[in-house]
């Protein structure tokens, strides 16, 4: 006697992602793909895209972004990102397969700066400790 192999597949060990979810993840890329190579000739600094936050609905994205470098070529980076939005959603948009395409916004994320800042005073207290 032979037993049956269950055919079916258990769902509830499967993770489950919302459909907005995999829709950021797909835009954070093609974003990134995009852009991270326009905008490294605006100037010198480091600029990554660091999520895609999008609505349940999948009308608006919200880009969050960090940037290392000047000021000044910060705010090329913002004037390009607002200056360019149209087009920047119509290149996206191509890729995905979705009935209206997101609304995008902007966002700087000062994360990365914080990060790193706090790196350097962990570094200093070190140091100060390691020199007593």
């Amino acid at each position: 006697m032979t037993q049956a192999v269950p055919t079916y597949i258990e769902t509830t060990t499967m993770r489950q992602f919302k459909r907005s979810q995999r829709l950021g993840q797909q835009m954070h890329r093609d974003i990134s793909q995009l852009l991270e190579r326009e905008l490294s000739e605006l100037g010198k600094g480091m600029l990554t895209f660091t999520r895609v936050k999008l609505s349940d609905d999948l009308r608006y994205a919200t880009v969050y972004y960090s940037f290392l470098g000047t000021a000044e070529d910060r705010t090329r980076v913002e004037e390009y990102l607002i200056r360019y939005n149209g087009r920047i959603r119509s290149q996206v948009g191509k890729a995905l397969r979705v009935r209206h395409i997101p609304e995008l916004t902007f966002k700087f994320d000062p994360s990365v700066e914080e990060g790193i800042r706090i790196e350097q005073l962990l570094n200093e207290i070190k140091s100060e400790s390691d020199q007593d």
